[in-house]
C-alpha cells in the first residue's frame, strides 16, 4: 500500500540537502484578515483515561527471546501493505547498515537518528501519510492560512516528501522545501517544491522573517533539543507565520483495559521509556507537553493544540476508525524491527532473537484484535505575531 501522491509534474531543481477529542486550554488562533481554515474546529472535549493504572515497568529483552513463536505464522495484515536527489554528493548516499538495514549517511549530520531510509520503512512512512489525511478528512493541516497569500512553507523531517508533494500541488503560487538528513525523495514533484539535505537540529540556512507556514511531523524520538529547533522556525518564519506539528507517543493506551502489562503491544511505552532516559531523546512529546512548551518559549502565541485518538488495529465498530485502525497496524506491523534495530541491541542489550520474537508476538496481537488500544495523535499549532 502506498499514500495517494498527486501526479508529479515536472523535475525538482538541484538538491541541496478514538475519534474523541481533548481541547487545549490555551486561547484560540487569532486569525489574519481573510484567512480560512481548512478545517472545522475539533468538538466538545471527552476526557479520557486509561481503564486502569498503567504499570509503565519493562520487561527484559530475554523475557521475549524464551518465548516460543510460529515463524510461519509471523505474518502481517494481508495484501494491504502491497532528480531532487539525483546531483547530490556520492558520499551523502554512503549508508550505515546496521543489522541488514541502511540509515543515513554519518557526512549528515553527527547527530544519532534511528529511522532505516531503506524501502521498507519508507512504504511505512507513507501508509502514515494516508491514514493522516483520513484522520483530518482529507486535509494536510490545520492552521488557518491565507491560501492567497501564502509564498513559502517548509516541512521539517519530509521523509519520502509525500506531504511536500501534495501541499505543493494544492498551493502552486507557494515554494515548497522540504528537508530530511536521507535521500530518499522522488526526482519528480511539482515545479514549486524541492527538497534539500539538511540537518534541522542546526542552525537554520534559511532567510529570518522566510516562512509562511513551518510543517513538522511524526518527529518523536527524534530530537534532543526541541526548543532550539523552535527558536530557529521563530526566526526563520515571518511575523504572521504559522507553526504545525502533528505528533505522538511512543505508546499505546488503552480505555477498556483489554492490555495486560506483560503484553507485547502494553510493553511498547516501557521499551521507549527506557530509551529515551538512556539516550535523552523524548519518546513522550505530547504527554510532556514538549511541543507547547518549546513554541510558546521560542515566542509564538495563539497556542492551540487536539488530541485524537486513534486505533492501532481494526478493533473500532466506527467505520473510519475501524480503517484507521487497519492503516495503522499495516503501517506499524509492516516494519516494527525497524524501529527496534538501532536503540535496543546498543541501549537496553536486546539480542536479534529477542528483538525478532518480540516483533512477532507484536503482530499476532495486532492480528488478533483483541487489545482495544489507541495512539494519542496530537496537532499543535502557533503564530509569529504581527509585530514580532
Amino acid at each position: 500500500m502506498s499514500s495517494p501522491l498527486k501526479k508529479a509534474q515536472s523535475p525538482a531543481p538541484e538538491a541541496k540537502s478514538p475519534k474523541e477529542k481533548e481541547k487545549s486550554p490555551t486561547p484560540g488562533p487569532a486569525s489574519p484578515t481573510g484567512a480560512k481554515s481548512p478545517m472545522p474546529g475539533p468538538a466538545s472535549p471527552v476526557a479520557r483515561q486509561p481503564s486502569e493504572p498503567v504499570d509503565l515497568s519493562l520487561l527484559s529483552g530475554a523475557h521475549w527471546g524464551e518465548q516460543e513463536v510460529d515463524d510461519d505464522n509471523d505474518l502481517t495484515l494481508g495484501s494491504d501493505t502491497q532528480s531532487s536527489t539525483a546531483s547530490i554528493a556520492s558520499s551523502i548516499m554512503q549508508y550505515r547498515n546496521v543489522l541488514g538495514r541502511t540509515y543515513h549517511s554519518d557526512l549528515v549530520t553527527d547527530g544519532e537518528y534511528w529511522g532505516p531510509n531503506d524501502d521498507k520503512a519508507n512504504e511505512m512512512l507513507d501508509i502514515i501519510h494516508a491514514a493522516m489525511v483520513m484522520l483530518f478528512d482529507g486535509k494536510l493541516y490545520t492552521s488557518p492560512l491565507n491560501d492567497k497569500e501564502i509564498k513559502n512553507a517548509i516541512d521539517i523531517g519530509t521523509g519520502t516528501g509525500v506531504w511536500a508533494i501534495d501541499f505543493a500541488d494544492d498551493h502552486p503560487n507557494c515554494t515548497v522545501i522540504g528537508t530530511d538528513i536521507s535521500p530518499i525523495q522522488p526526482a519528480w514533484v511539482p515545479p514549486n517544491a524541492r527538497f534539500e539535505i539538511d540537518d534541522a537540529t542546526k542552525e537554520w540556512t534559511y532567510p529570518e522573517n522566510h516562512f509562511d507556514f513551518v510543517h513538522l511531523r511524526f518527529m518523536t524520538g527524534v530530537i534532543k533539543d526541541w526548543d532550539a529547533l523552535y527558536k530557529e522556525a521563530y526566526r526563520c518564519a515571518k511575523p504572521g507565520a504559522w507553526i504545525e506539528q502533528l505528533d505522538c507517543d511512543a505508546e499505546w493506551i488503552c480505555f477498556d483495559g483489554t492490555m495486560p502489562h506483560d503484553s507485547a503491544l502494553a510493553q511498547w511505552g516501557p521499551i521507549w521509556r527506557e530509551v529515551g532516559r538512556k539516550t535523552g531523546l523524548e519518546f513522550c512529546v505530547v504527554s510532556s507537553g514538549k511541543m507547547e512548551k518549546g513554541m510558546k518559549n521560542a515566542g509564538f502565541i495563539n497556542v492551540t493544540s487536539e488530541d485524537h485518538y486513534v486505533p492501532i488495529s481494526p478493533w473500532s465498530d466506527d467505520p473510519k476508525m475501524k480503517q484507521l485502525g487497519l492503516y495503522q497496524s499495516v503501517a506499524l506491523t509492516h516494519d516494527l524491527e525497524g524501529f527496534m534495530v538501532y536503540f535496543l541491541p546498543n541501549y537496553l542489550g536486546w539480542t536479534p532473537k529477542e528483538i525478532a520474537n518480540y516483533a512477532a508476538i507484536s503482530r499476532k496481537e495486532f492480528r488478533e484484535g483483541k487489545i482495544h488500544s489507541n495512539v494519542r495523535w496530537r496537532v499543535v499549532r502557533a503564530q509569529k505575531p504581527f509585530d514580532a
